[in-house]
């Protein structure tokens, strides 16, 4: 891997608290932070795009999505993302041909200490690395194809479907 894309799009992994009297809000790239406490051996550009719980996702952000991708230089693309609509966003994301595209997110802000965002990261960097090109989901300590995930809120995580 060469260079790493790394696109937000807000999303739970970015998320923020800020008093009493705010709500939660979507903030920077938490990725970007992440990324900085390691020692890493490879070259990566972060770019957020969107800042946005993907619930309030619509057709023209899934479009800018698929845009940004599809006329990046890089071959190697990391998406940040809320986890309700990440499986939708890839699927569209699946005509993008000569790519590895992979999706994370959390199911806690990334600042809070049981948030999964730091594992769901590491995993996706360690996947983007060894698959070969397409579209690919990485969370709940699993990679899966785009076609092959769903969400299960009762046992809130993603679980493989069977065909």
């Amino acid at each position: 891997m060469q260079n790493l894309q790394i696109i937000g799009t807000g999303g739970t992994i970015d998320k923020v608290y800020y008093d009493a009297h705010d709500d939660y809000s979507i903030g920077e790239p938490m990725v970007e932070t992440i990324l900085k406490l390691y020692k890493l051996s490879f070259d990566y550009k972060i770019e957020s795009i969107l800042k946005k719980d993907s619930l309030e996702l619509n057709d023209d952000d899934r479009q800018m999505i698929y845009n940004k991708i599809l006329n990046s230089q890089s071959e190697h693309i990391l998406i940040t993302h809320g986890t309700d609509t990440m499986v939708q966003t890839a699927q569209i994301l699946s005509t993008i041909k000569n790519k590895t595209i992979v999706l994370t997110g959390s199911f806690l802000p990334a600042k809070f200490i049981e948030s999964d965002a730091i594992f769901n990261i590491g995993l996706a960097i360690g996947a983007i690395q060894s698959l070969k090109n397409g579209v690919y989901v990485a969370i709940s300590g699993k990679v899966f194809p785009y076609d092959m995930v769903q969400k299960n809120r009762k046992l809130g995580k993603f679980v493989s479907i069977a065909l």
